[in-house]
This record gives C-alpha cells, structure tokens and sequence, in this order.
C-alpha cells in the first residue's frame, strides 16, 4: 500500500488549465479572477460581500480593524484551537481573553464565554473546529444580552451549515482558510464574508494599502493606512475550479467521514467528536478520541498512513501565558481532554473504501 496522507489537494487537469490560462495572461497579480473567486463564495454562503484575502489570519485581523478593535478592548477565544486564532486579537493590540471547550464537540463552552464577558468586552471569536459549526442560536443570545460582536474563526468550515444557512452567512464576519489541509485550497489564501457593507468597504480598502478608487489608479486615493493582503490570481484560479465541484466534494467527504463512523462505531478506545445540534458537519478534518494520539501516530507512520493531532491548546503556549495583556479563564479541563485525545485521520476525495478499510484495520491494532 503506498504512502496514504492526511489530505490530499484537488487538483486535476482543470485546475492546471485555470492555471496556465492565468500564467499565459500575463495578468498575475489580484484581478478578475480573484474576483471571480470572491463571487462564487458569495453566492455559496450567501452572503452579500466576500473579499479574498493572502490568508486566514490577516483576514481575522483585517475583520478584528474593521469591527474597531484594539487596545482597551477585550476578545474572547477558546483555548483549543489553531494558535492563530488568539495571535490575531493580539496583533491588533486589544486584550486576549482565553475560556475553556465543551470536550464533546471541541467546541467554545457558551457558558465559560458568558461568564468571561466584562464591560470592556467587544468580540468573540468562536471557532467552528474541523468544520463542526457552532450554536448560533445559542451565540444570537449572547450578542443581543451583552452587546458583543461575533467574530467567526472559520478556517475549517467552508461547506458546513447550520439548520439550512451556510456558514458564512450567520456571523457579523466569518474568516475561511484556503490552506492546503482545507478541501478547497489556493495553497495560503483566506477568505472573508460579511453582510456588512460599511466594514466590506474599510476591509478592501485595508488590504490594498488603504486606497479607495473612484474606477481608476489616477482617481485613487489613500484614505487610510493600509496594507497588502490580495490573492493572486494564480491562487483565485485554483480555488476557483474547485469551487465549481464543491458539492461533491462535499459529498464524498461526507459519505467517507460516515463511513469511518459506521466502521469505528462501538471500537474500544475509540471515541468521536459530537455534532452541534441543527448543524452539517464539513468534514474538514474526521477527528476521533483515542487514549494516546502521539503513539498512534508514530505507529500508524509505520504502515505509511498520515495521522495528526487535532490542534492546540493556547494556555500550554509561552506566546499566551507570557502575554501580560492575556487573561486565562478557568482550569481548561474541556481543551486539555480534546488535546490529549483527539487524533485526525486521513480524508480526502481520492481515498477508496479499500484505503479506508486499511486505516481502520492497522488504526484498531494499535488503539
């Protein structure tokens, strides 16, 4: 059996043809196809505005900028998630608050968030982990009782739903990763989607430097300080022709990912990550509980089969517990448990019941 990776991008003679049109156009940089890539997302989630960006973290601090945060206002995250995440509350230098996960769907525990809400409390940023969307109705709650704006981190979940809206259409500002784990990819690349018209305007100006056009460069102006945060239209085109397949690669994604439960269903050892009431799942990474992830990985790198942690748990992380502008709520007993336990394994469009049978098989001998 030849090596079997954690993901594998979707790249096909189509893309590489998007591609090459680009590199044939002469047009390389931002343009008409990072626009196209921008509308198809749009009309995906449903949302009125999307704007691409070089990647997910810039567009949380780009969202983070155009909300009007910064220093004297606080930000609260969940401990168990990609780095990132709390970075970006700190690039734009507003105070970092840390509150603990429901260990069941790795998700942000509501109730450790509304206990962490003080007066100088401008945003959430509550992560929808490995594609699992989050309670909105439940968040809709929390915004109106305490005034906060809702920040979506994401990254993982380009596809997933809650009750029959998209995410991306739900938060005040969802940030999507375009990263090579994620089943829709540009190689780096984010993706921002708002309702908000006025914060889409300030968030494209930010990320061309500060300009606003008037149709043209000679009627350009520089409103702002800025910065560059395009996508290229070599990336977009990547992007682009896999979007014109996203709903069976969600598909096969889901067919997969419930077959490995179908497979792994009553496995001793073996525990799964719960979906949120109301939501479709995207699968962007199919994560079980097992009693020692770092062993397994190491044993299952033997038969060739890529595995990974789930992610990270910040308050373990000097970058956080050295900030003195971080506040750490709570014992982190939810995120300690997914950390220790959670193990991702290999999905990706290509993958045969045949693979999978053969991860489960060589998973079950060393769990």
């Amino acid at each position: 059996m030849k090596k079997i990776p954690l993901i594998k991008p979707y790249i096909t003679e189509e893309v590489k043809a998007d591609v090459c049109a680009v590199l044939d156009s002469g047009f390389l940089t931002e343009g008409p196809v990072t626009q196209e890539l921008e509308k198809s997302i749009k009309g995906y989630v449903g949302s009125r505005y999307a704007l691409a960006m070089s990647n997910c973290t810039v567009g949380l601090e780009t969202a983070l900028r155009a909300m009007g945060v910064g220093p004297g206002d606080e930000v609260i995250v969940p401990d168990y998630t990609y780095p990132a995440t709390g970075s970006a509350v700190q690039i734009v230098g507003a105070s970092l608050v840390i509150v603990d996960v429901d260990p069941a769907t790795c998700l942000i525990d509501y109730e450790a968030l509304e206990s962490a809400i003080t007066q100088k409390t401008k945003a959430l940023i509550p992560v929808s982990l490995f594609g699992n969307p989050v309670d909105y109705n439940r968040l809709e709650k929390t915004k109106q009782n305490f005034g906060v704006l809702i920040l979506e981190d994401a990254a993982c979940s380009l596809g997933a739903s809650y009750g029959d809206i998209r995410v991306g259409n739900l938060a005040d500002i969802s940030v999507f990763s375009l990263h090579p784990r994620k089943f829709i990819t540009t190689g780096e690349g984010g993706l921002v989607t708002t309702n908000n018209g006025r914060w889409a305007e300030w968030m494209d100006s930010y990320k061309h430097f500060g300009m606003v056009s008037n149709g043209d460069r000679l009627g350009a102006r520089f409103e702002r300080t800025g910065t560059n945060y395009k996508l290229s239209n070599i990336q977009a085109a990547v992007g682009l022709a896999q979007m014109r397949h996203i709903d069976g690669l969600l598909r096969k994604r889901t067919e997969m990912a419930l077959r490995y439960t179908a497979l792994l269903e009553g496995a001793d050892g073996v525990g799964f990550q719960k979906t949120t009431p109301n939501g479709i799942h995207s699968w962007q990474s199919y994560c079980i509980f097992v009693g020692n992830p770092s062993r397994v990985i190491q044993e299952l790198k033997k038969k060739g089969i890529e595995t990974q942690i789930g992610t990270y748990s910040l308050h373990m992380h000097p970058a956080f517990t050295k900030d003195p502008n971080c506040r750490i709520v709570g014992e982190m007993l939810g995120s300690r448990y997914n950390f220790d336990h959670a193990l991702c394994l290999p999905l990706y469009h290509e993958m045969t019941e045949e693979i999978q049978d053969y991860v489960v098989h060589e998973l079950l001998k060393v769990t």
